[in-house]
């Protein structure tokens, strides 16, 4: 280490701007540290600023207000019912301890803003220990003016979040806006929301500046960054760590400006780079087969922190359920070659009339699960039946009144979609069965039976809208039952959907201060990961909404806390 000429020295260095890394680098400045961040790409906000945005932190402040009063042996229980021995018990203890503690730090000092769920049930509400609201929490909405200058440094959330270009909406937003022509206060809502987008295109913001779900999250936090005049780089990806004689992490190599900058971090590194869904050769190896490139995670994030770690001398996680948190995916492929991906999360997969079929036409789960329930069925199915892609599929009322992933609902043009072959429409189930290469006999079948048993609010075969989960995702005034109608007479519609993923659970290996592990289980000196990078706390099981961002800024707080304080 004699040898290595520091171009730059700080108590902590954080790798990687989403959820994780921007706690550790708040929580560390907090707590007296000097902190750089850095920044692969060119914007800050990684995988959370296009997420939903939702925090599971069960026993938050927010909890018994919200109308849900927890205990400890709840949740314990129900994690035992929903993730079991695919994590240890130190570690999800840890985070239930540590948890709602970040969340009264981090709301105190005004870098987060949130609302808990009064009406969100965890994903398994059949289960022992299950909340039907209260643990989930999700960013107030954020004014991205406040941000000045540095919006757009902000990473713009996906566009499928988004209408008119860059206005974006959530599911309150999305009812009034259908419902505006037939409610008065569904017409002012919305146009209260088109009113205060036009205002911000007319002076010159690329989109609009009302933020929600992950884009809120992610700019309450960069807000946080800027108030406290926290360092960060962009376009500043770290290639190599450093340790000393004993193993000690002591810094890293970052590159700017195209040089080489060896980065000295005194108190140690943290690790926050977004785990390894962007990195062929790892998933091929890790991911169940086949592991084609379907994942709604940014691009840039290839495994960088992961591999930089394991070089470090770090170990990855050895037991989980699943390496992925999954996640339907729908693909359309322009002419140029670029490939726009949707991911079927809450909106359409519940609602009333609509069927879920595999290669041999046939119906094999229930369409309102949970996301990652969802891709698991696929690929169970996938083993004796060709279910890789799947096809939802739904009628005319159906798609103009839900839509069907990039195809819009409220009459919006789709012939785009059907041209560029990711909207498929015929006039009838045999010639939809045709045009999918799936059997015309079998689908007509499938959906006879489901019509028949759907007329009634029924579904004995999958139980589609049998838990408080499922009927929350469907149609409240559709009775009775709310995520059951028959498909009607044609045209009918399809769309393929394949077993992507909204980001990787397999990580490094941590304890409960979020310092890497060896291949012993000791502790590396002066390492920490989070987010993504870190073994999933849920072990890559996925029991209720917000279980990727909860404990992304529980470990990132939990490592700058550890960081600041722990004898180094």
């Amino acid at each position: 280490m004699d040898s290595i000429k520091w171009d730059k020295e700080v108590d902590a260095l954080i790798v990687g701007s989403g959820a994780g890394g921007m706690a550790a680098a708040l929580t560390a400045h907090e707590e007296g540290l000097d902190v750089l961040l850095v920044e692969k790409t060119d914007r800050i906000g990684g995988s959370t600023a296009i997420s939903g945005g939702a925090l599971w932190i069960p026993l938050n402040a927010q909890t018994a207000a919200a109308g849900h009063p927890d205990s400890l042996d709840k949740v314990w229980t129900y994690l035992e019912h929903t993730v079991g021995a695919a994590a240890s018990d130190d570690m999800k203890r840890a985070y239930l301890d540590a948890g709602p503690r970040m969340m009264d730090y981090l709301v105190s000092r005004g870098f987060l803003d949130v609302a808990a769920r009064t009406a969100s049930p965890d994903y398994y509400p059949d289960r022992p220990g299950a909340a039907m609201g209260g643990r989930s929490l999700d960013p107030v909405e954020f004014d991205g003016r406040k941000l000045g200058r540095r919006f757009r440094t902000l990473r713009d959330p996906l566009k499928e979040f988004t209408v008119l270009g860059g206005m974006m909406v959530n599911i309150t937003d999305v009812r009034h806006l259908l419902r505006a022509t037939r409610s008065f206060t569904a017409w002012r809502h919305g146009m209260r929301l088109l009113l205060r987008y036009a205002i911000d295109r007319a002076r010159g913001y690329h989109r609009g500046t009302r933020l929600l779900l992950g884009n809120a999250l992610a700019a309450q936090l960069f807000h946080g960054l800027l108030a406290r005049d926290v360092e960060y780089w962009l376009d500043a990806p770290a290639h190599a760590l450093h340790r000393d004689v004993s193993g000690r992490v002591v810094g890293a190599a970052v590159s700017r400006a195209g040089k080489t900058l060896n980065i000295r971090a005194r108190r140690g590194v943290v690790m926050a780079a977004g785990g390894f869904p962007w990195d062929t050769e790892r998933r091929a190896r890790t991911y169940p087969q086949p592991a084609g490139n379907w994942s709604m995670s940014p691009r840039e994030s290839t495994g960088d922190g992961i591999r930089m770690s394991e070089q470090a001398g770090a170990a990855l996680g050895r037991d989980y359920a699943s390496p992925a948190f999954w996640a339907p995916v729908s693909i359309l492929e322009s002419k140029d070659g670029k490939r726009l991906h949707y991911p079927h999360l809450v909106w359409d997969r519940a609602k009333p009339g609509l069927i879920a079929v595999n290669g041999a036409g046939k119906r094999f789960v229930n369409e309102s699960t949970s996301y990652h329930e969802f891709v698991m069925a696929m690929r169970r199915s996938n083993e004796s039946t060709p279910s890789i892609p799947a096809f939802l599929i739904c009628d005319q009322r159906f798609i103009d009144t839900w839509g069907l992933g990039l195809a819009l609902p409220g009459g919006r043009p789709r012939q785009h979609l059907i041209d560029q072959g990711y909207l498929v429409q015929a006039p009838t189930l045999s010639a939809l069965a045709g045009r999918l290469g799936i059997p015309a006999d079998a689908l007509e079948a499938s959906v006879q039976r489901y019509n028949g048993h759907a007329a009634q609010g029924m579904d004995p075969d999958f139980g589609k809208g049998g838990t408080a989960y499922n009927r929350y995702l469907g149609d409240p005034d559709h009775q009775p039952n709310p995520c059951l109608a028959p498909l009607a007479g044609g045209p009918y519609y399809a769309v393929k959907v394949y077993p992507g993923d909204i980001g990787t659970a397999c990580g490094i290996a941590a304890n409960a201060n979020a310092q890497a592990l060896d291949t012993a289980g000791a502790p590396i000196p002066g390492l920490y990961v989070a987010g993504n990078d870190m073994q999933s706390v849920m072990g890559g099981a996925y029991p209720a909404p917000g279980i990727t961002l909860g404990p992304a800024l529980t470990f990132g707080w939990v490592a700058g806390q550890h960081l600041a304080h722990a004898q180094h």
